[in-house]
C-alpha cells in the first residue's frame, strides 16, 4: 500500500521506516528542508536500536523522503499524523500542527483516503479533524478519520512497532477498519516474522500480536489511559520505596512479592528517580486537562505527578545526606537522558536533577553514552562532559547514577574506587546490590534499600591493598 507518513520525529520516522519493513511504499513528508536532506543522506537523527539499519535498507527505495505534502496525499491511500503535540503552559496538547496538516491535506483528496492519528491526542481529536478537512471543502464519502496510538518505547521503537503487544485501530465504519486492518496484515497474519530478514524477535513478544478494533475516541482514550496508568505504577513504587526506607526495608524484596501477582505483574515496578521523557509528563497533564474540560477532576494525577516531583527531591536530600554539604562538591554524574537506549533527554529528570545540583554549588562532570551532544545544548555552563565512567569519576566526592544504561550496570568496581576521591556512590536506579557495593569498599545509597557501608573484613579481600584498613 502507498503510505504518506507527515512528520519525521521519532514517531513519524520509526514509522515510516517499520512500515517500509513490512513492504508497503512510503514517502515521509516533512517541511524541514535541513532534517529532509539529512535523512536522504543517510544520517539518522535519533539514537534507537535497529533505525540504522531499516533505514540503510530501505532508504530511496520502500522509503522515500520530501517535503511535498499535497503529492504525498494524492497518491496515498492512508496518511498518518505524526506531527509533535507540545504541552500548551496549561498543560493542554497543542493540536496546531495537526489542525495545519488537516487544513493543507484537504485539498488533495480526491480517491477515497483514510486519515489517521499517530500523534498521541486528546479525545475528539478525530472529530476536529474531520470538521477541519469537511470545511476545507472534501467530500464526505471521500476520507475517514482514524486513530491508531502508538505505544513506542524510545530505545526499543523499533521492536515495539514490529513486535507490538496489540495494535489498536479507532475506526468508525468497517470501510476504515479494513484500511489498517490490510496496512498491519503482515503483523496479524504472522507473514513478517517468517522473513529471512525480520528484525530480531524480542523476549515475552507473543506473535502474532492482537489487532484491536475500538471506536476513534476509545483509542484516543487509550493511549493517555495507558501512559496515565504506567505513570501511576512508577509513582506507586516510589511512594511504596519511601516508606521501606523509613522503616528499614528492601524495596526489591518488596517489589518481587507485589510483581509476581498475575493481577499487578513485575513490570513498571521499578523504584528510581522518577519518570520522564517525551511522553508520560505531557500525556499527564493533557490527560488531566481533558478529564477537566469533561467535568471531573482527576486528582489521582494530581498526586501522581506529586509524587514524580518529590522523588527528585528526596534524591538531593539523599546525596546531601551522604556528603553533609554540597557547595564545592565534585560531583560524578552517569547518565543524562531520560532512560537507558536513547538520547532523548526530554523533561530527564537527571537533566533536573544536574540543574538542581548545580544551584547548590557543586560542580559536575557527566557522562552519558548517547545524549552528550543534546545535553550540551542544555547544560551550558557548570558542566564538565567526560568521555567514560570513570573520567566522570574521577576526584568526585561521589558518583550518582541517574540513568540506567546497561553498561552502568557492568563498571569495573575497583577501578571505579580507585577513581573517586571518596568511595561514595548514590544509585538513583538501583543498579547493583547493596552487599556487593560494600564489600568493594564503596558506602553505597540507592532508592528504598537500608544505606551500606564497607565492612574492613570485606575491603581487605576485594580492594588493592594500598586501600587496606589496617
Amino acid at each position: 500500500m502507498q503510505i504518506a507518513v507527515v512528520g519525521s520525529g521519532y514517531v513519524g520516522l520509526v514509522a515510516g521506516a517499520c512500515f517500509a519493513d513490512l513492504g508497503h511504499q512510503v514517502v515521509l513528508v516533512d517541511n524541514d528542508q535541513q532534517k529532509l536532506e539529512a535523512l536522504q543522506n543517510g544520517q539518522v537523527p535519533i539514537h534507537e536500536n535497529f533505525l540504522p539499519e531499516l533505514l540503510e535498507r530501505h532508504r530511496g527505495k520502500r522509503l522515500t523522503f520530501s517535503d511535498d505534502l499535497l503529492a504525498a496525499v494524492t497518491a496515498s491511500a492512508a496518511i498518518f499524523i505524526a506531527v509533535g503535540t507540545p504541552p500548551t503552559e496549561q498543560g493542554e496538547a497543542d493540536l496546531s500542527y495537526v489542525e495545519s496538516v488537516a487544513r493543507a491535506i484537504s485539498g488533495a483528496i480526491t480517491g477515497y483516503k483514510v486519515i489517521v492519528e499517530k500523534s498521541t491526542v486528546p479525545v475528539y481529536t478525530s472529530d476536529w479533524i474531520r470538521k477541519i478537512i469537511l470545511r476545507n471543502a472534501a467530500a464526505p464519502d471521500k476520507f475517514d478519520v482514524a486513530s491508531n496510538p502508538e505505544f513506542l518505547r524510545e530505545g526499543t521503537a523499533v521492536t515495539d512497532f514490529l513486535y507490538p503487544d496489540r495494535i489498536v485501530v479507532g475506526a468508525d465504519n468497517e470501510r476504515c477498519a479494513a484500511v489498517l486492518r490490510e496496512i498491519y496484515a503482515p503483523l496479524t497474519n504472522g507473514s513478517y516474522y517468517l522473513r529471512q530478514d525480520a528484525i530480531p524477535q524480542p523476549d515475552r513478544s507473543q506473535i502474532p500480536p492482537p489487532l484491536i478494533v475500538t471506536s476513534a475516541k476509545s483509542a484516543e482514550l487509550i493511549k493517555h489511559a495507558s501512559n496515565a496508568f504506567l505513570a501511576m505504577k512508577i509513582s506507586f513504587i516510589n511512594a511504596v520505596a519511601s516508606i521501606c526506607e523509613a522503616v528499614g526495608a528492601n524495596v526489591q524484596q518488596v517489589c518481587q512479592g507485589i510483581g509476581t501477582d498475575s493481577r499487578i505483574g513485575p513490570r513498571f515496578l521499578n523504584p528510581g528517580i522518577g519518570y520522564g521523557g517525551s511522553c508520560f509528563p505531557k500525556d499527564l497533564m493533557a490527560f488531566r486537562s481533558v478529564a477537566r474540560e469533561c467535568g471531573y477532576e482527576f486528582r489521582l494525577l494530581d498526586e501522581v505527578m506529586r509524587i514524580n516531583e518529590e522523588q527528585r527531591r528526596r534524591f538531593v536530600r539523599k546525596v546531601r545526606s551522604a556528603l553533609w554539604t554540597l557547595r564545592g562538591k565534585r560531583l560524578g554524574v552517569l547518565g543524562l537522558a531520560f532512560k537507558g537506549g536513547t538520547d532523548d533527554i526530554r523533561e530527564s529528570p537527571a537533566i533536573l536533577l544536574v540543574q538542581e545540583l548545580l544551584q547548590e554549588g557543586c560542580k559536575i562532570a557527566a557522562y552519558d553514552p548517547a545524549a552528550r551532544k543534546r545535553a550540551e545544548e542544555v547544560l551550558t555552563s557548570g558542566v564538565e562532559f567526560a568521555n567514560s565512567p570513570y573520567e566522570a569519576a574521577r576526584d568526585a566526592d561521589a558518583l550518582l547514577i541517574l540513568t540506567e544504561w546497561e553498561e552502568f550496570a557492568t563498571l569495573d568496581l575497583p577501578r571505579l574506587y580507585n577513581q573517586l576521591r571518596d568511595p561514595i556512590i548514590v544509585d538513583g536506579r538501583n543498579l547493583y546490590e547493596p552487599a556487593l557495593m560494600a564489600g568493594h569498599g564503596f558506602t553505597y545509597y540507592s532508592v528504598g534499600r537500608p544505606a551500606t557501608a564497607p565492612d574492613s573484613a570485606l575491603i581487605s579481600a576485594s580492594v588493592p591493598a594500598k586501600f587496606n584498613l589496617p
